[in-house]
């Protein structure tokens, strides 16, 4: 009887947990959707290790995961600015991120730490977990999908499918995607009236920093006041992802994909969906300024992302067998410090 090939959580680094698209439908019943925080980054995870764009994945915070092959070789694909090793047989080599790999049977995969950003996908080819209500996504909170609900702990092991194939052609993405510079977009409302006129000036005009409270559910902000106008509080209103809510302190907290369905402090504005998974990648401490444009706005902005991810996609390419990209060694600027080999100073001595 063959041994099952399993992949080992050796650690799971800052946070780390099973999501996918995340649990749509529910919310009118108080189920949050939960999923990626940045489905840029699972899509393409996924298209490197040749799954379905919305597969489940590990989503993973600020290094330090830490896999083990066990019963068979495991093909891993990772998406995001990563450090990422191998330990082997022949030691420790280091691997480009934004690519697909095969370890072996007792070789492990590790995410160093991350360059920007602090969020990490990493698809594994045969990762195939049920469905609960929809969707595999982790809701600790609930205890909903992924492993018993839970996030990934040392010692978890994920089941691969039988039939998963693990030597095809690794892949790499070519240009990952850069860093979109500028401010996080919002749209005002719905309850932009229950703020003073100088509020949302304030909101769009000042800084804004991450503060150490910052999880899946959402960041609280540290910034200008925002004032309110009569009660800081409403009767419960449905919230989505992207929601800034202002509490009583004058403090805004934007909720994420794990954020409650409802709330009862008013809602200032919400960040588009095409800068929420730049917002969530943001660490403690750092700085962000926010900038307002109408819906329809933010829905041609959606339209321009869509058709970025599509093409980096499209851009991903297989790998030779010895994994080594030779068109982006003879695409790269190899060439530095040329010199006049004829020039006196690089004539014999003798």
């Amino acid at each position: 009887m063959s041994t099952p090939t399993e992949l080992e959580i050796l650690s799971p680094g800052a946070f780390a947990s099973l999501q996918d698209g995340g649990r749509r439908g529910h919310r009118r019943i108080g189920v949050p959707w939960a999923g990626v925080l940045d489905r840029r980054l699972m899509r393409i995870a996924n298209a490197l290790a040749g799954r379905s764009e919305d597969a489940a994945v590990i989503e993973c915070f600020d290094g330090g995961l830490h896999v083990l092959a066990h019963g068979g070789a495991v093909k891993i694909a990772v998406a995001g600015d990563a450090v990422v090793e191998v330990d082997g047989p022949d030691g420790r080599r280091q691997l480009a991120p934004w690519r697909s790999v095969t370890i072996a049977d007792g070789e492990q995969l590790r995410i160093r730490k991350m360059g920007s950003g602090r969020i990490a996908m990493v698809a594994v080819v045969g990762l195939d977990l049920p469905a609960v209500m929809g969707s595999a996504s982790t809701y600790v909170r609930a205890g909903l999908g992924g492993v018993d609900g839970r996030a990934l702990a040392a010692g978890t092991r994920l089941a691969l499918a039988a039939d998963a194939d693990p030597w095809g052609s690794d892949h790499v993405l070519t240009q990952p995607p850069a860093a979109a510079p500028g401010p996080i977009r919002l749209v005002p409302g719905p309850q932009d009236d229950h703020f003073s006129p100088a509020a949302l000036e304030a909101l769009v005009g000042g800084e804004y920093r991450v503060t150490t409270e910052a999880d899946r559910m959402g960041i609280r902000l540290e910034g200008a006041k925002l004032e309110h106008v009569g009660a800081a509080e409403i009767v419960s209103d449905a919230t989505v992802p992207g929601s800034i809510q202002v509490p009583g302190a004058g403090q805004p907290i934007v909720l994420l994909a794990d954020a409650q369905t409802a709330g009862g402090y008013p809602k200032i504005a919400t960040v588009i969906g095409a800068d929420l998974g730049r917002l969530a990648a943001l660490r403690p401490g750092q700085t962000l300024r926010f900038a307002a444009v109408g819906a329809a706005e933010g829905a041609r902005i959606a339209r321009a992302v869509e058709a970025e991810t599509r093409a980096l996609i499209a851009s991903i390419r297989a790998l030779p067998p010895d994994g080594i990209d030779l068109m982006a060694l003879y695409t790269g600027n190899l060439v530095d410090g040329v010199v006049h080999a004829l020039g006196a100073e690089y004539r014999p001595l003798y």
